[in-house]
C-alpha cells in the first residue's frame, strides 16, 4: 500500500499564543483526533512556512517541540512523521449531542424498504457473482494503456449524457450480433447500473397511483423503484414458461424474459407475443431485464422481446456487471426512438454522465474481441459449475430440496420442502454460507420457501465443500424439528 503523505495538509491556526504554539496545537490537535495517523508524512518545514505564511525557523521549532512530545519522529534526509501515538488520547475534546434528522415523507418511505444487498467478497452462494478472478486483467490493463496512451482531451471534460458515441457503436454491434436486439447506437443510453435506469424509467414514466404490473416474484431493486414513484404493483402468476399475460390496463410492465430473477425460466415465445400483443393495445411500456441473458445453457436463447417489438414498445436494459465485472459500474438502455430526448434529457438532469473514460475501454475491449472470447469462456466455464452442482444437489440434498427448473444465469434456485427457511438462513451464514431467501421476493401470498444459491463464482472443489457444508446445515435442521 502507498504511505499516506500530508504534503496538502493545511493548518487553521487559532490565533492563541505565539505562531509556534499555535503550530504545534493545530498538528497534535489533528495527531490526536485521528486525521493525522501513524506513519503518515508531514509536510517539508519549507513547505509548510510557505502555506502558514511563517519563517522556516518558526515551523522548525514547532516540529521539534512535537518531537519532544513524542507526537513525530524527525528522519535526516527523509523527513518528519507521525509517531506511534495510540496512546495519546484527547481530553478537551467531548462529542456534541447530534440533533435527530429531519426527513421527507418520501425519505421515510425510502429508508423503510427493503435493500438489495450487493456482494462484496466471494463466498459461497453469493448469487450474481461473476468469477472476478477468472477476468483477463492482463487485457483489461492493455486497452487501458492503449487509451490513455492516446487519450484524446476531450476525454477529461464532461461527457454526452447519452453516452460516449463509440462505446454506444461498441454496445449496439455486440447486442445486433449477439442478443439479437435491434438498434442502432442512437437508441442506446449508457447508464452506471440497470438499478439507476429502472430508477430513471420509474421517474420519468410513472406517476402516483399508475398501475405497474410485475412477474410474481420480482427483483428487489426494481420493486423499490416503482414503490417509490408512488404506483400500485400487481403480480402476474409464474409456470413454466414464465408470466402469465395480463388481461388488465397498466402503465408499465417489468419482465425478465431470458431468465425470470430469481426462478430461472425462461419465458416462451408465445407468452413473448402475448405480452407484446397486450403492449401494442393498451399503448404500454415494457421493460425487459435482460441481467444475465448472455449466459443460456443448452438450447438457443429465444429472441429478446425487443427484437419482437412491432409497436415500439420495450425498453431494454443490460449490464456489464455480470459480463465484465461488477466494480465496472456500467450499463445500457436501448430504448425507442421517439423516447430517446426525453430520456437523454432526464440522464442530464440525473448525474450528467457516466464515466468517459470507463466507457472509452470498455469500447476498446469489445471491438479488439477481448469481450467476446472471455464472454465465451466463461460460458462454458459456468455452464460445467451449473451442471456439478445441480448434480451435487440431487445427491446429497434430493430429501430437503427441490431444485426449480432453470437454463442458465449465474445462480439456481431450489425450493425447500420441510417449511420455514428463515432459522436456516442464519445457521448457514454462521457456516460461511450466504443463502438469499425465496419468500420475501415473493409479491403474492402464496410464497415459495426456499434459496437462490450462486456457483458462478465457485470451482469445482469450492462447489463440492459448499454443498456438503449445506447438507449439513440441513440434516441438522431436520433432527431438530
Amino acid at each position: 500500500m502507498t504511505q499516506r503523505s500530508s504534503i496538502w495538509l493545511s493548518l487553521t491556526l487559532n490565533g492563541k499564543g505565539s505562531r509556534v504554539a499555535q503550530i504545534n496545537h493545530a498538528l497534535r490537535s489533528a495527531i490526536e483526533k485521528g486525521h493525522l495517523v501513524s506513519g503518515e508524512r508531514l509536510p517539508s518545514t519549507r513547505q509548510l512556512a510557505i502555506d502558514v505564511g511563517c519563517s522556516r525557523v518558526t515551523v522548525e521549532a514547532a516540529y521539534q517541540l512535537l518531537t519532544d512530545q513524542g507526537y513525530i519522529i524527525r528522519q535526516p534526509g527523509r523527513g518528519s512523521y507521525v509517531a506511534q501515538c495510540q496512546g495519546i488520547i484527547a481530553t478537551n475534546h467531548h462529542p456534541k449531542k447530534l440533533l435527530s434528522p429531519t426527513l421527507s415523507e418520501r425519505g421515510k418511505q425510502h429508508l423503510a424498504q427493503r435493500l438489495c444487498q450487493d456482494p462484496r467478497q466471494i463466498q459461497a452462494f453469493n448469487a450474481g457473482v461473476p468469477d472476478v478472478q477468472a477476468f483477463p486483467t492482463h487485457y483489461w490493463a492493455k486497452v487501458t494503456q492503449e487509451v490513455m496512451d492516446n487519450l484524446a482531451p476531450e476525454l477529461l471534460l464532461y461527457g454526452d449524457p447519452q453516452g460516449l458515441l463509440v462505446c454506444r457503436q461498441a454496445v449496439s454491434h455486440y447486442l445486433a450480433l449477439s442478443r439479437q436486439v435491434n438498434c442502432s447506437p442512437s437508441q442506446i443510453i449508457m447508464m452506471t447500473s440497470s438499478q439507476q435506469a429502472l430508477q430513471l424509467l420509474a421517474d420519468l414514466l410513472l406517476d402516483e397511483g399508475d398501475t405497474v404490473l410485475t412477474e410474481a416474484l420480482c427483483y428487489q431493486g426494481a420493486v423499490n423503484a416503482f414503490q417509490q414513484a408512488g404506483t400500485i404493483l400487481k403480480a402476474q402468476p409464474l409456470d413454466d414458461e414464465g408470466a402469465l399475460a395480463p388481461t388488465t390496463n397498466a402503465k408499465l410492465a417489468y419482465l425478465t424474459p431470458g431468465h425470470q430473477y430469481p426462478l430461472g425460466m425462461t419465458m416462451s415465445a408465445v407468452r413473448r407475443r402475448a405480452w407484446l400483443d397486450w403492449a401494442a393495445q393498451q399503448h404500454s411500456w415494457i421493460i425487459e431485464d435482460d441481467y444475465d441473458g448472455e449466459f443460456h445453457y443448452g438450447t438457443s436463447p429465444l429472441p429478446s422481446l425487443q427484437q419482437m417489438d412491432c409497436a415500439q414498445t420495450v425498453i431494454y436494459l443490460g449490464t456489464f456487471s455480470k459480463t465484465l465485472f461488477p466494480a465496472i459500474r456500467l450499463a445500457y438502455m436501448v430504448v425507442p426512438h421517439s423516447l430517446v430526448p426525453a430520456v437523454v434529457k432526464a440522464r442530464q438532469m440525473m448525474d450528467s454522465h457516466t464515466a468517459q473514460l470507463t466507457q472509452a475501454v470498455s469500447a476498446e475491449f469489445i471491438f479488439q474481441g477481448y469481450f467476446a472470447s472471455h464472454l465465451r469462456l466463461m460460458k462454458r466455464l459456468y455452464e460445467a459449475r451449473f451442471r456439478l452442482l445441480i448434480a451435487l444437489l440431487h445427491e446429497h440434498t434430493a430429501d430437503y430440496l427441490r431444485i426449480l427448473p432453470g437454463e442458465g444465469g449465474l445462480q439456481l434456485a431450489v425450493e425447500y420442502l420441510l417449511g420455514s427457511t428463515e432459522k436456516i438462513t442464519l445457521t448457514a451464514a454462521r457456516q460461511g454460507l450466504v443463502l438469499v431467501e425465496l419468500a420475501p421476493l415473493c409479491l403474492t401470498s402464496e410464497k415459495i420457501n426456499g434459496w437462490i444459491l450462486g456457483f458462478a463464482s465457485l470451482p469445482p472443489q469450492a462447489l463440492r465443500t459448499a454443498v456438503m457444508l449445506f447438507k449439513t446445515v440441513l440434516q441438522d435442521a431436520s433432527s431438530s424439528h
